[in-house]
């Protein structure tokens, strides 16, 4: 049977991240797990906090009649009241249930919201680096994919993403904490991107929805704070998860906050619960719905992922791969000494796993993903430094410079 074109196409340049799990998975047959440093896809191995054990047997045990049958494509109002809560104490306005829509995963959510606004032929304009499947997002609905590249120590290049705004720009798309480089926007970046949509939205009549991919916005280090979207910015969407707060990837649960003071808001909000439905997802999964209601104020350890860093930093440092100090999240970005993918391939001889940086649109580097046993962290050292001392090409190495915010040379 013939398949698709676009799938044809897309499966010639499917997720590198999944391609190394599943190679990471293999060797692992192969070896032994412990002889394996699979730092490649971003799959959080802490346990849930205890109080999701908790109330995940109490709803469970009372399986009351109807509380796993369909309910409002939204999300059941009581949920969706909860997270409004939360999501007015982050965001710095006030939400309430009309403007949550429960989605099914912090993906899930990005699909409704891109269905919801792109047409045919609009452009999504994404700073870069970026997760790689925000590609895919935007042509499952008609949209193409705009990389603008970011400043050199990955903070939003306002005046480039100025000059790639145009008459087609339906919205920007960040993400902070940032999946691959761990940066957290400032403050002042967001108040400057906001500044440029207003004044391009002035001038064309069209203005450019921002949405904010936060799935990481709980896990930052060294009191770093995530600014708010919603308050900055009027025409804004949030999109969030509980797969790595909670770490809760599988069971695909996260949430839509929209801005009450957008633009034909109530049209917004039945066109998100629309795309709900039809994109098939019908609805949040129910139970994981009722529990994370209950748990706002919850979240991992992030001290544990702390810990993880610094070890990760130390065992680059003594290699000598430079890095971006993250602020958030759980990745390692690296700059690399030659061609990336060429030394993503290097590295597999030595069982090390990382994913190449122009897998997500910035060539030269690697990410390495430390939501990992701090065990395999520390393991991983020797393997390092014979990798690097073997690699032929370490001669064409860029000359680097900690000039740079976080970059550390």
């Amino acid at each position: 049977m013939a398949i698709a074109r676009a799938i044809r196409e897309a499966l010639g340049s499917s997720s590198m991240i999944r391609k190394m799990f599943e190679e990471g998975n293999q060797l692992k047959k192969q070896f032994g797990a412990d002889k394996v440093f699979d730092f490649s896809i971003g799959n959080p191995d802490l346990d849930p906090p205890p109080a999701f054990h908790r109330v995940f047997l109490r709803l469970a045990e009372e399986d009351a009649k109807g509380s796993h049958g369909y309910m409002p494509n939204a999300g059941f109002p009581g949920v969706r009241e909860a997270l409004a809560k939360k999501a007015s104490r982050e965001q710095g306005v006030q939400l309430d249930a009309s403007h949550i829509i429960m989605a099914a995963g912090a993906a899930g959510g990005l699909n409704v919201v891109l269905k919801s606004i792109l047409n045919p032929g609009d452009e999504l304009i994404v700073p870069q680096p970026y997760f790689m499947e925000y590609r895919a997002y935007a042509a499952n609905h008609g949209g193409r994919l705009i990389g603008v590249d970011t400043l050199p120590d990955f903070n939003l290049d306002i005046a480039a993403m100025g000059a790639a705004l145009s008459e087609r720009t339906a919205a920007v798309l960040i993400n902070s904490p940032h999946n691959p480089t761990g940066r957290v926007y400032p403050a002042g970046a967001i108040t400057a991107l906001a500044d440029l949509l207003r004044d391009h939205g002035k001038k064309t009549g069209r203005f450019p929805c921002l949405v904010a991919d936060e799935p990481y916005r709980e896990i930052v280090y060294a009191g770093a704070a995530v600014p708010p979207i919603l308050s900055a910015y009027e025409e804004s969407i949030t999109v969030t998860s509980y797969s790595k707060s909670l770490s809760l990837p599988g069971e695909r649960i996260g949430y839509i906050a929209v801005n009450p003071a957008i633009r034909d808001r109530d049209e917004v909000l039945s066109a998100l619960i629309y795309a709900t439905r039809v994109l098939g997802y019908v609805n949040a999964p129910a139970l994981m719905q009722r529990i994370v209601a209950e748990l706002t104020e919850e979240r991992v350890d992030v001290a544990t992922y702390a810990r993880r860093r610094d070890a990760f930093k130390e065992i680059l440092d003594k290699a000598g791969i430079p890095y971006a100090d993250p602020e958030g999240a759980f990745y390692l970005f690296c700059q690399v000494p030659g061609d990336d993918r060429a030394f993503v391939e290097h590295l597999k001889q030595y069982r090390i796993l990382g994913v190449p940086g122009s897998s997500f649109g910035k060539a030269g580097w690697v990410r390495f993903a430390y939501c990992v046993d701090e065990g395999v962290i520390r393991n991983s050292g020797d393997a390092f430094k014979k990798a690097m001392e073997t690699w032929k090409d370490g001669s064409t190495a860029p000359q680097v410079s900690g000039a740079g915010y976080g970059f550390v040379p």
